[in-house]
């Protein structure tokens, strides 16, 4: 393979690790990689990449040093020592407060530090379908966004640090409403025989629907102004309220509707009965 692009340090060969380091390797990047255990880092070597004995001779070899650990503990394990010049890009899920105190640390030992979040699975990493979302000194990221674009198509998001982390957490929080939604409604239809495979094309475009009302939320969520289009939030408590009941009489669990009723309610008490349902914003942002 021929390497002709910046010299890159890929710390920890996980899944998503060991995605991270190929990847750069196919693109043309001189690759130095280390991993605990350094059987998993077989296949890279026999593909081109260099095997370093230790984290610090792997952050010695290259000027961009990518980390991606199990968490926050292990970055600071393996980045336990100098790190003149380096500039270290951390691909490991924390929160925005742990990516913060790091970028200090980093600073202190004489480097610059990018946070990110990768919202793609493995498979994905070295395609445009992968998104990575940076945070962190916009003249770090621009130096690098050459050898980071390898990766998959970047977003940098602010100069603080914990931007990163924040837009992971707030993704996670989508993901799961999505999943949580969809396998409740399929534990719904369940009791009437019918599987979650014969469910999914109602599901899928129920989910485009949705995701069409996105950008009008957004503003209202932005503006602090709700006007009821699709229906006012107390509509919305007489059909979670039918949910809540007819679930306990088919016997599923009632906790997700439930959760929603309670938010509702609480925004009907506080005025907003009439308003459209991007005024649950304001339940949200309450601890």
């Amino acid at each position: 393979m021929m390497h002709t692009g910046t010299p890159v340090t890929v710390l920890g060969l996980g899944l998503m690790g060991g995605a991270l380091a190929g990847a750069f390797l196919r693109a043309g990047h001189p690759t130095t990689v280390w991993n605990r255990t350094t059987a998993k880092a077989d296949d890279l070597v026999a593909r081109g990449a260099a095997l370093a004995g230790s984290p610090a001779a792997a952050i010695a070899a290259a000027p961009l040093v990518v980390v991606c650990v199990s968490d926050y503990d292990a970055v600071a394990d393996v980045l336990d020592g100098p790190l003149d010049g380096r500039v270290v890009v951390n691909l490991t899920s924390g929160t925005p407060s742990r990516a913060r105190a790091l970028a200090e640390v980093v600073a202190r030992r004489g480097g610059g530090y990018l946070d990110g979040g990768i919202m793609a699975v493995p498979e994905a990493v070295g395609t445009a379908e992968a998104v990575l979302a940076y945070s962190g000194p916009r003249a770090l990221y621009d130096a690098h966004a050459s050898a980071l674009g390898s990766l998959g198509t970047g977003r940098h998001l602010g100069d603080d640090p914990g931007l990163a982390a924040t837009h992971e957490m707030a993704t996670v929080v989508l993901m799961w409403g999505m999943l949580n939604g969809f396998l409740n409604g399929a534990a719904i239809l369940g009791t009437a025989g019918v599987s979650a495979s014969a469910y999914l094309p109602i599901a899928q475009t129920a989910i485009g629907t949705v995701a069409g009302w996105l950008p009008g939320y957004a503003r209202q969520a932005d503006d602090g102004v709700y006007p009821a289009h699709d229906g006012t939030i107390d509509t919305h408590l007489a059909a979670m309220t039918h949910v809540v009941e007819e679930s306990g009489s088919l016997g599923v669990n009632a906790e997700l509707p439930r959760l929603a009723r309670a938010l509702a309610e609480r925004a009907a008490a506080a005025g907003h009965g009439a308003s459209g349902y991007a005024a649950l914003v304001e339940q949200f942002r309450r601890p």
